[in-house]
């Protein structure tokens, strides 16, 4: 396992990621907390339910997650530009295969 993110390692990222937010009530979960729950799931491939209970509920992640790789800027999502930013790029196959084997209908379950 990769070792956890430094908040200035993951400040070029936060802030592409706060601007993708939607408003609708005060955030609960540190978004670096969020962040490398996406990608301890990408790197581990367990399902969104097995999540380790230090990380936010699998719900919480599985929304952000959906949020971040829902809209694509050319052929990339906020998702993998933001990995690109907190230099998490050696994981951007693993979520490109993750997405592409969500049962159609069913969203980015993998």
């Amino acid at each position: 396992m990769a070792a956890p993110l430094t908040p200035e390692q993951f400040a070029p990222a936060r802030a592409l990621l706060e601007g993708a937010r939607r408003r609708t009530r005060p955030r609960v979960h540190d978004l670096i907390n969020v962040f490398e729950a996406v990608m301890y799931l990408l790197e581990t491939g367990i399902p969104w339910r097995s999540l380790p209970p230090h990380f936010p509920p699998w719900r919480t992640v599985h929304e952000y997650f959906t949020q971040w790789t829902m809209g694509r800027d050319g052929d990339r999502t906020l998702l993998e530009r933001a990995m690109e930013l907190a230099g998490q790029q050696e994981l951007i196959p693993r979520l490109r295969t993750r997405l592409g084997a969500a049962p159609a209908g069913e969203g980015a379950y993998g």
